[in-house]
């Protein structure tokens, strides 16, 4: 497996537990819960922002890799 699909995986499973953390938040009785879950969707959303930019990266590095 290459790194680009390496980085690729990752961005998606990081998408995955995004919606779960979202879930968690909108679902939580308990506001410190609440809280908890929606500042760490936010942390994973940045880390998925940066994810983005690397694939765009290595994409132009690498246009082979591009749409894989």
């Amino acid at each position: 497996m290459t790194v680009a699909s390496n980085v690729k995986q990752c961005l998606a499973s990081l998408k995955g537990a995004k919606e779960t953390l979202s879930n968690l938040a909108l679902k939580s009785s308990d506001e410190q819960a609440k809280r908890t879950f929606h500042e760490s969707m936010l942390e994973v959303e940045e880390i998925i922002s940066d994810l983005q930019k690397r694939i765009g990266h290595l994409e132009f590095e690498e246009p082979q890799y591009k749409g894989k």
